[in-house]
């Protein structure tokens, strides 16, 4: 395996973004600076890398935690790649390994040939999960397993309701809400309601068509959609059960339960356990489109409604 691709190059080809008001119509490949590894970093060479079109609204990619400008900035923040070197002090993982992870918000990201990442925000990737199906896992897998769990503290015998059952997010928390023993309850428009249950939704609910309340009171909500939607699913919480919000602060609160929004963090253990899942067999993926890094700026360019998420193989 080559590890030192550009090694007699100081710079990578990458996907930046300059303007902010011109969203991914703005974004282009450029030549920048390959990443130096400090204090707890790793380099990694991205194989794969996803990617999250709401990302080019987030006020950490253009400003670094101190407010300031950082533009030209490179997106992506999933990726799944091969380890070359480690910085000072940077424990538990090796050159030569295989990872996958979740890279911080304020820094360049993963649109790129190599990136500088944490250490801790990465785990090993097993050799038999493709680099394509590891950069799809960690915004997906890890927002539903928080919400899921943590958040919404599910448990087997409750019933959830989760909006956008079909995409990237949604079919991850519906699947992981089946295994846990959860009566699942998933919305979408009428074209997903296939692949809703497919994904292991014992119920579905047209929101185009069908009327939200008339699927009844539930202990969990999961929104990753927001506005009118939020807000009449508040009042189908049941007493002392939770709304769990991915889209910002929830506007209307259950009557009798709990609001919670949240940001996902990157966690080494619950990737195991996700990735173990896909490995057994009991979670399945849910890719969009493919595309390579040459590619990226047209593939990204949305021409339509997203199904499942994006994905960049950086490396064929």
């Amino acid at each position: 395996m080559d590890f030192n691709k550009n090694s007699n190059s100081k710079t990578m080809k990458a996907v930046v973004v300059t303007d902010q008001a011109a969203g991914i119509a703005g974004m282009k490949l450029a030549d920048r600076p390959i990443p130096k590894a400090a204090i707890n970093d790793v380099i990694v060479q991205v194989h794969a890398s996803g990617f999250v079109p709401t990302e080019l609204e987030w006020p950490s990619t253009w400003a670094n935690r101190t407010g300031l400008n950082r533009a030209p900035s490179i997106p992506g923040h999933e990726l799944a790649g091969v380890v070359t070197a480690l910085g000072y002090g940077t424990t538990g993982l090796s050159v030569g390994q295989r990872v996958f992870g979740l890279a911080d918000w304020y820094r360049d990201g993963t649109l790129a040939e190599y990136v500088a990442i944490e250490a801790r925000n990465l785990a090993p990737l097993p050799g038999d999960v493709d680099f394509t199906v590891g950069a799809s896992l960690p915004i997906s897998g890890l927002t539903a397993w928080q919400g899921l769990f943590q958040h919404g503290r599910l448990r087997a015998g409750q019933s959830i309701l989760v909006h956008g059952a079909a995409g990237a997010v949604g079919s991850m928390v519906t699947q992981l809400a089946r295994e846990a023993g959860a009566y699942v309850i998933g919305t979408g428009r009428a074209a997903d309601r296939q692949k809703v249950i497919g994904f292991g939704a014992h119920e579905f609910v047209d929101l185009e068509n069908d009327v939200l309340e008339d699927a009844g009171g539930v202990d969990l909500v999961f929104d990753v959609i927001g506005g009118d939607v939020q807000k009449r699913s508040a009042g189908m919480v049941k007493a002392g059960g939770t709304l769990v919000s991915v889209v910002g602060p929830v506007e209307v609160r259950p009557a009798d339960g709990l609001a919670v929004d949240f940001v996902v963090e990157a966690d080494r253990a619950q990737l195991g356990e996700i990735v173990q899942r896909v490995r057994d067999g009991r979670l399945q993926v849910n890719i969009g489109i493919t595309a390579s890094l040459d590619d990226a700026l047209a593939a990204l360019n949305p021409n339509g409604r997203r199904k499942g998420k994006s994905i960049i193989r950086v490396r064929q």
